[in-house]
């Protein structure tokens, strides 16, 4: 078992009489990649800030390595933090950008040598990919080389921790993806704690071993990216995670659950007989069949193509559906839809429900060319899927 290196417990944030942290309670890994997910103002950069000592929170504690730390100053903490606008001194090169730190410190209320800063400082650029270019100026570097040097100065003082608050931000969809797998090798490679601040359900999904899911300042779901994926806890956060249908459901008794009047097969449990419920499709587990085999049948009113994938809207009954599909159903067919068990994930109702999941929106031409005034079609066998 991992061993635990930072925990907030009970932390609470308030600006004045603004609450934005609301009784956090988190345990941080060593050598975990953990990405604090959340859309903006959710108080992610500020439970970021709280562990790296920028701000102490109004009540409740942070402990690093089981020692409490509210009032130690970031200098003192073994922690080094990379933003997204990287502060670099632009009139240093790529080498003293990155020994800047080094040449500041004192252990034993002694300098660091300069072999030892030459040492340490070639190691990190080596690591970051950047070896050849220390005698580069930093403002001819692109936005990806940039970063790179921000975190191998971050890096180069072998903190325990690296804060990283949307450092890919600034960088176009390409280059992101390229340094996603960089950071990711990199915290491999280094063995350092790396906790990621993002708003990018992709980021998170691609990088990360702990996903902490946040909104309004309260922590919604913890877990590796599969499970918040595949295990929702509640409606924001299948829809935050992801593209997801979601529809209410009673569910009748355990792996049955009643959508639109019908019984499905699932393989939840655990829920009260005839429980109100919040059902989850994910949009790739929707198979197309012809209309006399779909377990619901609707009409296509609007596709998008996404390179590999159509991005599929079907009317069935007044909702309006995504479906992600390799096949192309032109806009106005009728196609069934089946769904097996294991597609279908039961959640309990909560805040957020009705919230999410009904692709109504998607396009301005849906009043047009809705189907809302078909009854709905099931074939009589959907009793027993």
């Amino acid at each position: 078992m991992s061993k635990e290196l930072i925990r907030l417990s009970d932390c609470t944030m308030a600006f004045d009489q603004n609450v934005v942290l609301h009784n956090i309670n988190l345990s941080i890994n060593d050598q975990e990649f953990l990405t604090l997910l959340g859309p903006s103002g959710c108080g992610k950069t500020t439970m970021l800030r709280i562990i790296g000592g920028f701000q102490q929170p109004t009540s409740g504690d942070v402990y690093f390595d089981g020692v409490r730390i509210n009032d130690v100053p970031p200098y003192k903490r073994t922690i080094n933090t990379v933003f997204q606008k990287y502060a670099l001194f632009t009139h240093l090169n790529v080498f003293e950008n990155v020994a800047f730190g080094l040449k500041l410190q004192r252990p034993n209320g002694k300098k660091i040598d300069k072999e030892e800063i030459n040492e340490r400082v070639m190691e990190m650029l080596r690591v970051v990919s950047l070896k050849g270019f220390e005698k580069r100026s930093v403002s001819t570097l692109s936005g990806g080389q940039q970063q790179r040097v921000a975190i191998a100065r971050a890096l180069v003082n072998r903190p325990k921790v690296l804060l990283l608050d949307e450092p890919l931000g600034a960088l176009d969809m390409r280059l992101r993806k390229d340094m996603q797998n960089e950071l990711k090798r990199i915290q491999q490679m280094t063995g350092i704690t790396f906790v990621y601040v993002t708003h990018d359900q992709e980021e998170a999904l691609a990088m990360s071993d702990t996903v902490v899911v946040i909104e309004a300042g309260i922590i919604q779901q913890i877990g590796t990216p599969q499970h918040i994926y595949d295990e929702p806890q509640n409606a924001f956060v299948a829809d935050f995670i992801g593209e997801s249908n979601i529809v209410d459901g009673i569910m009748l008794s355990d792996n049955v659950v009643e959508i639109f009047g019908r019984k499905f097969q699932c393989i939840d449990s655990g829920f009260e007989t005839n429980e109100p419920v919040d059902v989850v499709i994910r949009p790739e587990d929707i198979e197309i069949v012809p209309v006399e085999n779909g377990m619901l049948t609707g009409t296509v009113i609007n596709i998008t193509f996404r390179g590999v994938l159509y991005d599929i809207i079907v009317d069935f009954a007044g909702y309006k559906w995504l479906i992600q599909t390799t096949a192309l159903s032109p806009v106005g067919t009728r196609l069934g839809m089946r769904i097996q068990p294991e597609g279908i994930h039961i959640m309990k109702k909560s805040q957020f429900s009705g919230m999410f999941g009904d692709y109504s929106s998607y396009s301005v031409e849906y009043d047009e060319i809705g189907d809302a005034e078909h009854e709905v079609e099931i074939d009589p066998d959907a009793e027993d899927v």
